[in-house]
């Protein structure tokens, strides 16, 4: 009996993982069929973008049969998918390498800034979002939420370039655009493509704090939309939780205040908070296009702008494949965390 229950949990488990593979390799396919028909809907000329202008009508139609672009649009999204299940996005027209290498390149400048900005997100935004709750109506509530409605209102390029202006231009407390200072750049061997820790490893210290104090601007501006989001959602959850007859009880039976709040209210709030965290991480890594661009940070997103102001549709196409993955595996990562700290969802 004891075996028969055992195999039947094994089939049940084994039956939840195909759903859910089934699920990811739908939602992937759907990703790339977008990025497919984008391409294929925007008003550039990919077949232009190689042979130029001013190619002749024959060398036009080699390079467009060449490209496979004489072929029905069902075996071309065939071709694509078969391409881009190696690996393979093609070649850069920009750069003339592959796109999977020059994404590789350019991502992690991409990650570090994502990174920092959601650190700043969260130590400034959890806090500033209980306290909001905690003093619902009051003055630092007030502050809080037009602190969050202009995070989300103010576009982030006229931000940056405010900035730019005020800390860098006038005031000069902080460097302008770029890594890091002309002088440091090519000094760093890249070993993880992550500015401050090559910089580590080389020993380098002078490069790294030179490094930091270039990744202020850009990731505090970064950090401030991403601050918005989770102190809204941080106060959201609080006042729910504050309402719950678990919260009075507590009180009630003398447990000091601090306790309540981050012990009982914010510890149930914590896990619906990774779900939010992680959307937010994601949503820098393909909103950091005007940041990355107005900062010249050598990131995707710069690298996105240069290639589509050059026609360079593989390596936008490329690029917008990758960005959905890794938001999509943000997604189902967050939601495996959510199963595993918290047994209601389970």
């Amino acid at each position: 009996m004891t075996q028969f229950l055992t195999q039947k949990r094994l089939k049940k488990t084994a039956l939840k993982i195909l759903k859910f593979l089934l699920m990811v390799a739908i939602t992937f396919l759907g990703l790339l069929l977008i990025t497919f028909l984008i391409g294929r809907v925007v008003p550039i000329d990919p077949v232009l973008a190689v042979v130029g202008d001013k190619a002749s009508h024959e060398v036009y139609e080699r390079a467009r049969i060449a490209m496979g672009l004489n072929l029905p649009l069902w075996q071309q999204f065939l071709i694509y998918l078969s391409s881009v299940l190696r690996g393979d996005f093609g070649t850069s027209v920009l750069t003339a390498k592959p796109v999977f290498e020059d994404i590789l390149r350019v991502f992690p400048a991409t990650m570090e800034l994502a990174f920092l900005a959601t650190l700043f997100g969260i130590f400034v935004g959890i806090p500033l979002g209980v306290i909001s709750a905690v003093k619902r109506g009051g003055f630092l509530d007030h502050v809080s939420r037009v602190v969050g409605l202009l995070g989300y209102s103010l576009p982030i390029f006229w931000l940056a370039l405010l900035a730019l202006m005020i800390f860098y231009a006038k005031l000069d407390l902080l460097p302008g655009p770029g890594r890091v200072d002309v002088f440091y750049d090519g000094i760093v061997t890249p070993v993880t493509g992550f500015m401050l820790i090559d910089s580590i490893l080389a020993g380098e210290w002078e490069i790294f704090w030179n490094a930091l104090y270039h990744l202020i601007m850009p990731a505090t501006l970064l950090g401030y939309f991403s601050m918005a989001y989770i102190s809204r959602m941080t106060r959201s959850f609080m006042i729910e939780q504050l309402r719950q007859e678990y919260i009075l009880t507590a009180r009630v039976k003398g447990v000091a205040e601090w306790k309540v709040i981050w012990g009982h209210a914010f510890g149930n709030c914590a896990i619906p908070l990774i779900t939010v965290v992680a959307l937010s991480f994601g949503a820098l890594l393909e909103g950091s296009v005007l940041t990355e661009t107005i900062f010249a940070w050598p990131g995707l997103g710069l690298y996105l702008t240069n290639s589509l102001l050059n026609a360079d549709m593989n390596a936008v196409l490329g690029s917008t494949i990758v960005v959905g993955s890794i938001f999509l595996g943000i997604n189902i990562f967050s939601d495996i965390l959510y199963k595993v700290f918290d047994p209601r969802a389970r």
